[in-house]
């Protein structure tokens, strides 16, 4: 992640007061007078980095001024309880790691203070497997990431099986959204709310157990260390849900990349391919396992690509790809 230079954390910024004697002892940090330098996030002006100039000492910031969840709490407290309780389930060491959280200040815009973890993110490790041939590093960091996610669902399924018309219901307002914002015509509207409607009446989207997903499983959210350690950070939209809504978003985001990269999204088939069948070796039936998800795969991805599609950063030729490669995916009905 890319940080912009601003400045320095005035003494009489509450901000100040907060990082001294709040955060910085959590990381065994007591200079006699502190500064602390500012950056901002390249990728979101919520997010900033504040490192303390003496020692070097760095931790995220994420603000969530006027925020909240569907049940009235505050984002940054949800996403602050999500981290600890993640944690608290043996995702605290490596090779399997959620961010550390520091504080949350309702007082200070809704400030989460986050350890600063420095690693490469998925993104980078798909860009190199591109553009500098680094194959074998994008397929040993995907069979971490496939554990990881495994992981993380396995310890948290429950005995009720999943809603899919939660799933259906933000199909429904992706389409809505590339419509009423992107221009997508009526036609293609109606053919992707008829496929919705068929995904709705397939009895193995209903199937599955509900597992806590991290909600927001993009190459930006995931970073790796040494070996097969895995970083997380990001779980304000963590939520009960088919495990595949990580696992497909991933897939798709795959496909994505490889099309913006090298203007065909099949080649990122083999890489979907190895990060499913290295998902399913962590059940006791890995042969049942692959044939479960890779039917409910084909949804998953198609309405990753729906949502990526609808940003106002997709240049329209892009945006069209994306709708027709979703199409494709979505009529692959189990």
């Amino acid at each position: 992640m890319n940080f912009d230079y601003l400045g320095q954390v005035h003494p009489d910024d509450p901000l100040y007061g907060y990082l001294r004697h709040e955060i910085m002892p959590q990381l065994n940090v007591h200079p006699h007078d502190p500064g602390f330098r500012v950056f901002q996030s390249a990728c979101s002006r919520d997010v900033y980095l504040y490192e303390e100039k003496r020692s070097g000492a760095r931790v995220i910031g994420k603000f969530y001024p006027q925020r909240h969840g569907p049940h009235g709490e505050a984002a940054g407290q949800k996403e602050y309880n999500n981290l600890v309780f993640l944690r608290s389930l043996g995702l605290d060491a490596r090779p399997h790691y959620v961010v550390r959280p520091l504080g949350y200040n309702a007082h200070i815009n809704g400030l989460l203070i986050m350890e600063f973890l420095d690693a490469d993110m998925l993104g980078t490790v798909i860009n190199d497997a591109m553009f500098l041939g680094r194959h074998d590093r994008l397929y040993r960091k995907l069979t971490a990431l496939a554990h990881f996610l495994a992981t993380l669902h396995n310890r948290t399924a429950k005995d009720w099986p999943v809603t899919f018309s939660d799933a259906t219901d933000y199909m429904g307002r992706l389409i809505q959204s590339l419509t009423v914002k992107r221009g997508l015509g009526q036609d293609h509207a109606d053919e992707l709310f008829g496929l919705r409607e068929a995904w709705r009446s397939r009895g193995v989207m209903w199937e599955d157990r509900a597992v806590l997903v991290h909600g927001d499983a993009t190459p930006s959210n995931f970073l790796f260390g040494r070996g097969r350690d895995v970083l997380a950070i990001d779980l304000e939209r963590m939520h009960w849900a088919d495990r595949m809504f990580d696992v497909g978003r991933l897939c798709g985001e795959l496909k994505h990349f490889f099309c913006q990269g090298l203007g065909d999204p099949s080649a990122a088939e083999p890489f979907i391919g190895h990060l499913l069948w290295e998902y399913c070796c962590h059940f006791s039936d890995r042969g049942s396992a692959f044939a479960a998800i890779t039917r409910r795969a084909p949804f998953y991805i198609g309405i990753t690509l729906l949502r990526i599609a609808r940003n106002s950063w997709i240049g329209q030729d892009h945006r069209w790809r994306l709708i027709q490669e979703a199409k494709q995916n979505l009529r692959a009905l189990p």
